[in-house]
């Protein structure tokens, strides 16, 4: 316990001021030896698709821009995928699903993520994660959670001046994200609000100067697309009304 609470105080006491220099600090933790013994052992043995490319291997940052309206928030990074590429979301085939979804609905340059230097750009959406290490098994322990947790208070600390929507993909960053938004200015209500594909929520402002729209989705995880039970059109839904009420105008 120790150790999360002084992870934690670090990462919501040490000065960052801007978005940028967060990421910079994000993608230099070491908090959690589990994670980083695992994130660095993918990075040297690798999937044999990928064995003439170097890994990220780091902690994630978010991506998007710092005055972004709508935050997208899932769960971690893939080990093949934001772990190999150093970009949320990017190299695999959930952020097949999520850019082609951000894109058709105006809010990405292109429906593809290959690379960090690809062109790829976020119009008025950021996206980030409660863990910025990839785990084993893409499941992340409760300690894990916690004491990454600092790094989304600065980042939720950050984008509240702007930030009016946020989508939560998949229950576990939903369950990791609510405590975080009450501790960030925002009144979480009793009882807390229970995550669903579409469920929305409207926090009151409580220290901050526009309430906050919170939506649901389930995560874009092969498990779910392969099956059916997220469809393109249901992600694309969820955020056609999350980036309305975030009062976003992405051009066509």
């Amino acid at each position: 316990m120790r150790r999360v609470r002084t992870v934690y105080r670090v990462a919501t006491e040490t000065v960052i001021d801007t978005v940028a220099r967060l990421d910079q600090a994000v993608s230099e933790c070491r908090a959690c030896p589990r994670l980083v013994t695992w994130r660095e052992r993918v990075a040297r043995e690798k999937r044999a698709a990928y064995a003439d490319q170097t890994y990220w291997g780091r902690p994630v940052p978010g991506f998007g821009p710092s005055d972004a309206r709508l935050l997208i928030v899932g769960l971690a990074p893939a080990a093949h995928g934001a772990n190999r590429t150093g970009r949320m979301f990017t190299g695999d085939r959930s952020g097949d699903v999520l850019y082609a979804a951000l894109h058709a609905e105006g809010l990405a340059s292109q429906p593809t993520a290959i690379h960090r230097g690809d062109g790829l750009e976020l119009y008025g959406t950021r996206i980030t994660a409660p863990v910025h290490c990839a785990p084993p098994e893409n499941k992340p322990t409760p300690a894990e959670r916690d004491t990454c947790r600092g790094w989304l208070v600065s980042e939720l600390r950050l984008l509240a001046p702007t930030m009016r929507s946020v989508v939560v993909l998949g229950g576990f960053g939903w369950q990791a994200l609510l405590p975080v938004l009450g501790e960030s200015g925002w009144v979480i209500p009793k009882p807390r609000p229970v995550f669903g594909h579409g469920a929305h929520v409207v926090l009151a402002p409580e220290t901050r100067p526009a309430p906050l729209h919170v939506f649901g989705s389930y995560h874009v995880s092969q498990q779910n697309t392969f099956t059916g039970r997220l469809t393109p059109e249901m992600l694309r839904a969820v955020l056609r009304r999350a980036a309305d009420l975030a009062g976003l105008n992405p051009p066509v």
